[in-house]
């Protein structure tokens, strides 16, 4: 199958945290550490507590994970039926089949695992074996296994809840019930192990809470918290009488159990991981934390020129800084606000001065150490607000004209798009009415209004400032954009287009305008002369954002049809096509041109994908009109650990072994190390030594006088007769090689040129290189006939990469050159295929040799 794209792959999903399965605990006795498990759909992470750092993540799995358990050796996962257990946080040592259905809840006991599924079927495995050890039937119309645990010192028994609210005790090796507590009429939300023997907490689906002895059927005491059902009941193990409930609203309550009354609580905390028990109340305060967006980012731009910072904003009306180094480096700017003091007093869930989600933001690092760096607009609103990402915080400006205080006439009136000069100073506003103001940000005071009385006589859409503050851009959806000189505020021209603009981006080093229409194309405008350079043609969905590479040389653009098209500027042609499962709402290319970011409808992460033509040679011959693209798969979340590459490499240093050399190559060595003759002292040479022209640098003679003269009278003339083409000795060998099917001599030659000689001469080969057709077609047999023979075989391969990454758009084109690249592609196949089996063979004999010696 074709490959999806040939520029982009995945690489790794950013801002994921947690999801809705709950977390497990573990406690590392070598690294005296407790480490956090936490699902991300598809994968896990693992966290250590002391820094909530990522410590490792898994592989991604078939389908998302149902829940999850940990021992001190294994993480157990559930997808579907399937149960994985994973060592080292990444690896999969074990898999257990044998369910029909979903599983919902599992549980270690000993040195074997529990597993529920929704039928209320229990399985128990044996860890290392895989097998079944037992296997009990639930009817889920009597009793539906909602919840387990082993109560401690009671050997090999379970305890089960169940959403009828009945508790019964098994005792799993004999297979036998022991006992039917009656419970409470009310579902079994969730059951833990009491630091008191026999003692085991309850959670009730009404927000009670009982302590209930299962060795007399007895209830020593109840509690109830009035935010429904509990979800989670803990213990502390330092010596303080204290239980802590959860709840589905986010609430924590801190009982006291001595004293049997409430100690303290804690509302909405479900955003956050960590907390610490210090407080003067035996309440909590926040430790640590990581967060990710609690909503999909609609928009996400690099901030600086060192790609390595990803701002997002988020449909929670969040601003994020992601990382592409380390996680550690993630930090949340805040949620938007009209009155950040009071927002911070009412909290979370109860916060009135929220602001809408942030449709556009734009951010320029350059002055970030002396005022506000980051400008946003948002959903529906005239205000446009500041952020200092430095201090991680909302800015100090406000920034809205006053025209807008007449509510009746500027009712619904928002601020469309927004756009920063370079030098950081002054930041440009387009609004729905059709208004352009612009504004200082240090100082939040309107600087003057483009247009009389508006720009444009409908809402403004897109909005730019070129690079050396002269010209302002603004398209809008009376179908024109308009040139404004920067300072005084005049038009300076207007270009009429076919449809609606959507939305523009201006790389400012190249002047390049793209304009997005409603319309579904894309023109290229060049802001220096003002007129069309280029027009795209192909999404069949509307344009939702743009970005082009640092060099201008390529347009990368999304649209709602699902598709990310690569578009070259030079060649006006498409290059690069793949489809993702849900559509792209945003996309940004890295200053430095390593990654793309997206992000994409319904969906909480940011994607980072690697730019392939970076690291490997890619060959981006223009993709045909009728070209049907293929879906890719999106990049798994998290990077991994160095633990973990640590431990790879020391497994690998195990089966190093040195390169192998064939008995010609060490002959031909030694043949071409051999001197051939003793050194010579050296001639007394001329101040200005003559050179012969040509690819190849070499010296005129100087032995003989009548060469030399003539060298010299032919250097001195004017006017040369003969062949203005010089051919190379190179070319001479080449051409000759090929009418006598010997290109040993070739290979000799090349061996005998540096790097960018051989650079040089594979260049002229082509046509507009002083080359032909033929000459292209020459090295194309030397190519096959060298593979023929199994020798030089890492060299015939570099020379034949370096001739396809410098002709291979020549080579596409040519009908007769393809012909024998197709030769070469065969011959290639059919020696990979001969090495894969003497590995597959080398392969099968380590691990017998491995085998038997253990």
């Amino acid at each position: 199958m074709e490959k999806p794209s040939h520029i982009f792959t995945g690489f790794r999903a950013l801002g994921f945290i947690s999801n809705h399965v709950p977390l497990c605990v573990r406690y590392n006795q070598q690294h005296k550490e407790n480490y956090v498990v936490t699902c991300v759909g598809k994968a896990f992470h693992i966290y250590n507590c002391s820094r909530l750092g990522l410590v490792s993540v898994s592989d991604v799995h078939p389908e998302p994970i149902t829940c999850t358990a940990v021992d001190g050796i294994y993480v157990y996962t559930a997808y579907n039926d399937v149960i994985q257990a994973f060592t080292r946080g990444r690896k999969v040592k074990h898999t257990y089949r044998g369910h029909e259905n979903n599983i919902r809840l599992m549980m270690p006991f000993g040195h074997h695992l529990i597993s529920v599924d929704e039928a209320s079927c229990v399985k128990v495995w044996d860890i290392n074996s895989e097998e079944v050890f037992l296997d009990l039937q639930f009817d889920n119309t009597s009793f539906e296994i909602t919840t387990m645990v082993h109560p401690n010192t009671y050997l090999n028994k379970v305890l089960f809840g169940s959403s009828q609210g009945t508790l019964q005790l098994w005792n799993l090796l004999k297979n036998k019930q022991l006992y039917n507590f009656t419970g409470w009429n009310l579902a079994v939300t969730t059951l833990e192990q009491a630091p008191a023997i026999d003692v085991i907490a309850v959670g009730l689906a009404d927000g009670r809470v009982v302590l209930h002895n299962i060795r007399y059927d007895e209830t020593l005491i109840t509690f109830t918290q009035d935010w429904g059902p509990v979800t989670a009941i803990s213990f502390r193990t330092d010596g303080y009488p204290i239980m802590v409930t959860g709840s589905t609203l986010g609430h924590i309550a801190v009982w006291n159990l001595e004293e049997k009354r409430l100690q303290s609580q804690m509302r909405q905390c479900h955003n956050s991981v960590v907390w610490i028990f210090d407080m003067p109340d035996g309440g909590g305060r926040l430790l640590n934390q990581r967060t990710g967006h609690s909503a999909p980012p609609s928009r996400v731009r690099y901030y600086g020129n060192q790609g390595d910072v990803i701002l997002s904003a988020g449909q929670d009306s969040t601003l994020h800084s992601f990382s592409t180094l380390h996680e550690s480096k993630n930090r949340s700017l805040g949620r938007a606000s009209y009155n950040k003091k009071q927002s911070k007093k009412s909290g979370l869930k109860l916060d009135k001065y929220m602001m809408p989600p942030v449709t556009a933001f734009t951010a320029e690092p350059s002055r970030q150490s002396d005022w506000d760096s980051i400008v946003t607009c948002h959903r529906g609103e005239k205000l446009v607000m500041t952020w200092n990402y430095q201090r991680s915080t909302m800015g100090v400006h406000k920034l809205i004209h006053e025209r807008f205080q007449d509510v009746i006439t500027y009712k619904n009136v928002s601020a469309q798009c927004v756009d920063i000069s370079s030098c950081g100073n002054f930041a440009v506003i387009g609004y729905s009415s059709g208004h352009v103001d612009l504004f200082n940000i240090q100082s939040g005071i309107h600087r003057g209004t483009y247009g009389n009385p508006t720009a444009h006589k409908g809402s403004v859409r897109g909005i730019a400032i070129d690079g050396l503050n002269q010209t302002t851009v603004t398209g809008g959806a009376d179908q024109y954009v308009r040139f404004w000189k920067f300072k005084s505020k005049q038009l300076l021209d207007a270009h009429e287009l076919p449809s609606q603009v959507a939305q523009i981006l201006l790389h400012r080093e190249s002047s390049m305008l793209a304009v997005a229409l409603d319309s579904f194309d894309i023109i290229i405008m060049d802001t220096d002369t003002r007129r069309i350079v280029r027009e795209f043609t192909g999404h069949h969905n509307s344009v939702t954002d743009m970005s082009f590479s640092a060099d201008s040389r390529w347009l990368v653009t999304s649209s709602m049809d699902a598709s990310v098209r690569t578009w070259d500027l030079p060649t006006g042609r498409l290059i690069d096509c793949f489809l993702v499962d849900g559509a792209v709402t945003s996309l940004t290319l890295s200053p430095t041109s390593d990654f793309l970011v997206t992000t994409h409808v319904d969906d909480l992460g940011v994607y980072l994908w690697s730019n392939m033509t970076l690291y490997t040679h890619v060959s981006l011959k223009p993709l045909p009109l009728d070209y049907e693209p293929y879906t890719i798969d999106m990049p798994s979340s998290g990077a991994i650990s160095k633990e973990a590459i640590k431990d790879d490499e020391d497994e690998l240093n195990l089966y190093e072994v040195a390169s192998f050399k064939s008995p010609e190559q060490i002959a031909d060595e030694l043949e071409r190390n051999k001197p051939k003759e003793p050194p010579k002292v050296p001639k007394v040479a001329p101040f200005f030594l003559p050179t012969i022209p040509g690819l190849q640098p070499q010296f005129a003679p100087v032995g003989e006088d009548e060469d030399l003269n003539e060298f010299h009278l032919q250097t001195r003339s004017r006017v040369i007769k003969g062949n203005f083409q010089h051919l190379s000795e190179f070319v001479k060998t080449l051409h000759n090689a090929a009418s006598t099917n010997d290109f040993r001599p070739v290979v000799a030659f090349l061996k005998e040129m540096g790097p960018s000689a051989i650079d040089a001469e594979l260049q002229s080969l082509a046509p507009e290189g002083g080359g032909s057709i033929e000459l292209m077609g020459d090295f194309l047999i030397f190519i096959n006939e060298m593979l023929k023979t199994n020798k030089n075989f890492e060299l015939i391969q570099a020379y034949l990469g370096l001739f396809l990454k410098l002709h291979g758009d020549t080579l596409s084109r040519e009908p007769s050159l393809i012909q024998r690249a197709k030769r070469i592609q065969i011959i290639q196949q059919e020696t990979w295929h001969r090495i894969q089996d003497l590995f597959n063979q080398s392969s099968c004999l380590v691990t017998y040799v491995k085998s038997a010696t253990m």
